[in-house]
């Protein structure tokens, strides 16, 4: 299954859809202009355990590294990510 990922910026988040249904969210913060602290990662019950909340991580950390910012993960599930693939 593959994503559509939409960045909001005025929002502060990345939304996941799948066929054009908004399905989950990778919320951020950026307490200040060189970091970004992603803190929440949500997604649709039915869509867990299928590898999807790991593609909407990575792809906002892309973004995040693509804009040379420092990561900061107060979000459990990106800081269990980054502990699988390190920066």
């Amino acid at each position: 299954m593959k994503l559509d990922i939409r960045h909001d910026e005025e929002a502060q988040q990345f939304t996941a859809l799948m066929e054009n249904e908004d399905i989950g969210e990778l919320a951020y913060a950026l307490p200040d202009p060189e970091t970004i602290d992603f803190q929440h990662t949500f997604l649709e019950e039915e869509y867990r355990g299928k590898g999807l909340a790991d593609q909407l991580i990575k792809h906002g950390i892309d973004y995040a590294t693509s804009k040379g910012l420092e990561v900061r993960a107060s979000c459990p599930a990106v800081a269990r990510y980054l502990e699988r693939h390190p920066l």
